[in-house]
C-alpha cells in the first residue's frame, strides 16, 4: 500500500510485516539491473517510482512463494499499473470519494468508471453501499466485462443476533470496510476449498498445508458456475446490484477484525501532556468521517485535572486537492464549539529527519520545500478568510 509513513519497506509486506532491509535491497537491485539490461534503447527511461515498486512487489511475492497476494491499486484502477493481473480470485471496491480529479475525473460517476476497470470476466467482485448513480456505473462496467458484481450487506447482518463484531479500527465508516473484507476473505477461502475447514475450526485448526502465507491476486481463473454455488440466494431486492448473503464469520475472521491496525488512520497517540489524534483523511467524505471519529475519541480521552485544555489543529495537504473545501468542513464541524486559545499550524509535508536512517525514505523529489511552504501560506489565508466569513 502507499504511501509509506516511515520506511518504504512498509509498502511490501509478507504476513503483515514489512520485508526486511536485506530482502528489499536484494530484490530492488535484482529488478533494477534486469530492467536496465533489457530496456529498449529507443525508450531508455526506467519505470516511474510507483510502477517500479509494483513490479518489485510482484517479483517479491513470486520469489517468496506467497499463497495469497492482496494488491491495492495506486490511483483509480482502469489504467493503474497494478491492473495487469488478468485473473485475480476476487475484486473489491470500497466507498467511493472525490479525489485525484485531474486523473480520474471530477464526478463520482467518472471515478466509478475508473474503479470498475479492475473487474475481470468471470471473477466475482464486491462493493459497499454507494450513491445510486455511481453504483449504476459500477454495475454497467461489471456487465460489459462479464463480471458478477455483488453488494455487501451491512456489518450488522454478519452479527446475526450474536454479540457485536469488535473492530480494531475506530470510526463508524470502518464497518463497511470490514463487511467488504469479510466477503473477500470468504470468497478466497471458498475458491481454495478451505471454507468448510475454516468454518468448522478457524485457522488454528487447519492443516498447516492449508494455512496460507499471506502477502499484501492470486492468479487462478474461475468460472461463473462456481460463483453461483458460492453465493446462493443473492437477490436483487430492488437494488441495481444483487445483495450477497451474509454468513457467520469464523473465529479467525472475528479475531482479524479485532486485531487490525492501520497506523496514521484514526490513531490516538498519548505522549505525556500531549495527545495526538492522527488521521490521513484527504477527501470531503473522509474528513467528515474523521471529524465524527475525533469528537467521539476526544470525549473518551481523560482530561487535565485543572480543566485546562488546548486543542491544536496541525494541517497539511498535498497534490491538487481542494484544501478550502476540507478546511471549511474542519472549521464548521471540528473547530466550532471549542474553547478559545486553540491554534492552527500549517505545516509542509517534510519531516525533520536529516541525519537519521530514515532520511532517504522521507524524501519527496516531486515537491520543493518552497512549493510546500507556499501551499502552507495559502492554507493559512484560506482559514483566516473562512473565520472572517463565520464572524469568528
Amino acid at each position: 500500500s502507499s504511501p509509506h509513513l516511515v520506511q518504504v519497506r512498509e509498502r511490501i509486506r509478507i504476513n503483515g510485516q514489512p520485508i526486511s532491509k536485506e530482502l528489499f535491497s536484494k530484490y530492488f537491485w535484482l529488478v533494477y539491473n534486469r530492467l536496465e539490461e533489457t530496456k529498449d534503447p529507443a525508450h531508455a527511461s526506467m519505470p516511474a517510482y510507483f510502477r517500479f515498486l509494483t513490479i518489485m512487489a510482484f517479483h517479491v511475492f513470486l520469489q517468496e512463494k506467497v499463497d495469497l497476494a492482496v494488491v491495492e491499486v495506486g490511483i483509480g484502477g482502469a489504467y493503474d499499473c497494478t491492473n495487469i493481473i488478468r485473473a485475480p480470485v476476487v475484486c473489491g471496491v470500497s466507498s467511493l470519494g472525490i479525489d485525484h480529479t485531474s486523473i480520474l475525473g471530477d464526478t463520482m460517476e467518472k471515478i466509478a468508471w475508473q474503479k470498475g476497470g479492475i473487474f475481470k470476466p468471470g471473477v466475482p467482485a464486491f462493493t459497499v453501499a454507494q450513491p445510486e448513480r455511481p453504483l449504476e456505473v459500477l454495475r454497467d462496467r461489471a456487465q460489459e466485462r462479464e463480471c458478477p458484481l455483488y453488494l455487501c450487506p451491512e456489518l450488522d447482518a454478519f452479527e446475526g443476533g450474536h454479540r457485536a463484531l469488535e473492530l480494531g479500527l475506530a470510526g463508524a465508516h470502518q464497518r463497511s470496510n470490514a463487511a467488504l473484507a469479510l466477503q473477500l476473505a470468504r470468497t478466497w477461502l471458498q475458491r481454495r476449498g478451505c471454507w468448510g475447514k475454516a468454518w468448522g475450526r478457524g485457522w488454528g485448526g487447519l492443516d498447516p498445508a492449508v494455512v496460507p502465507r499471506v502477502s499484501a491476486g492470486c492468479l487462478s481463473p474461475q468460472g461463473l458456475g462456481e460463483l453461483k454455488e458460492a453465493l446462493p440466494g443473492a437477490e436483487l431486492a430492488g437494488r441495481p446490484v444483487p445483495l450477497a448473503p451474509a454468513f457467520q464469520p469464523t473465529d479467525a475472521m472475528i479475531q482479524g477484525l479485532r486485531d487490525t491496525e492501520w497506523l496514521g488512520r484514526t490513531q490516538v497517540l498519548p505522549r505525556g501532556p500531549v495527545t495526538w489524534y492522527l488521521d490521513g483523511a484527504h477527501t470531503t467524505s473522509s474528513v467528515q468521517a474523521c471529524v465524527r471519529w475525533f469528537r467521539q475519541a476526544a470525549l473518551n480521552q481523560e482530561k487535565p485535572h485543572d480543566g485546562s485544555e488546548v486543542r491544536v489543529l496541525l494541517f497539511n495537504a498535498t497534490g491538487d486537492r481542494d484544501t478550502a473545501a476540507l478546511l471549511k468542513l474542519l472549521l464548521v464541524r471540528f473547530w466550532g464549539g471549542f474553547a478559545g486559545g486553540s491554534h492552527c499550524t500549517w505545516t509542509p509535508g517534510f519531516s525533520a529527519c536529516a541525519g537519521t536512517c530514515f532520511a532517504a525514505d522521507q524524501q519527496n523529489f516531486n515537491v520543493t520545500l518552497e512549493n510546500a511552504l507556499t501551499r502552507c501560506l495559502e492554507n493559512q489565508r484560506t482559514w483566516t478568510r473562512l473565520l472572517e466569513e463565520k464572524g469568528g
